[in-house]
């Protein structure tokens, strides 16, 4: 019989998530996962079935608790100029924030775009489709707030957005500079109402 799982999977996976959000998929070891999960290597393989099993679930819970929850600030109150703002005024926050030795700087889908989904078609096909709802979500709050380019709009905006998570690793200056243009764009396409 084998042997029962005895820790809590989600506590894991953010481990591992925030290891890989630090270090990228390949600079991650499996002796750095041991220690940030405290899973002895033959748990992990026996739980994941590999470090990309690892990695694939950090990803997925990612998304669900990070990305997913950031994009639902553009569909409050039914997307608007407002919640574009918000969207990238999170953004800014989150970079702004975060001491430049945190694990938590950037995005890890996009630093893995500059890593293993350059080579790896599962991870490509994750980035991208993290990058189109992102548009999507973009277009969806700027069709709603009046833009009749949208598409494009959406575009100029999640290049900014992305360019600037990238950053957000190397120069948090820029990236906030970045994330400002992309406010200074929403704030142009759409004045504030006077009072």
């Amino acid at each position: 019989m084998g042997r029962l799982q005895s820790f809590e999977r989600t506590t894991v996976v953010q481990a591992a998530r925030d290891l890989f959000w630090d270090k990228g998929f390949e600079a991650a070891s499996l002796a750095d996962l041991e220690g940030a999960t405290g899973l002895k290597r033959s748990s992990i393989y026996h739980a994941f079935g590999s470090k990309r099993g690892l990695f694939d679930a950090a990803v997925e819970d990612y998304l669900d608790t990070v990305i997913r929850p950031r994009l639902r600030i553009l569909t409050e109150a039914g997307g608007s100029r407002a919640s574009l703002v918000a969207y990238f005024e999170e953004l800014r926050s989150a970079v702004h924030a975060l001491p430049e030795d945190s694990p938590r700087r950037g995005c890890l889908l996009v630093n893995c775009a500059a890593g293993l989904a350059g080579h790896d078609d599962l991870a490509r096909q994750v980035v991208d489709g993290y990058r189109s709802e992102l548009i999507r979500s973009l277009q969806d709050a700027l069709h709603t707030a009046g833009s009749d380019r949208a598409p494009e709009r959406a575009r100029t905006l999640a290049s900014l957005g992305m360019s600037a998570m990238l950053l957000a690793r190397v120069n948090a200056t820029e990236s906030v500079a970045l994330l400002d243009t992309a406010l200074d764009e929403i704030r142009a396409w759409f004045p504030a109402p006077t009072p």
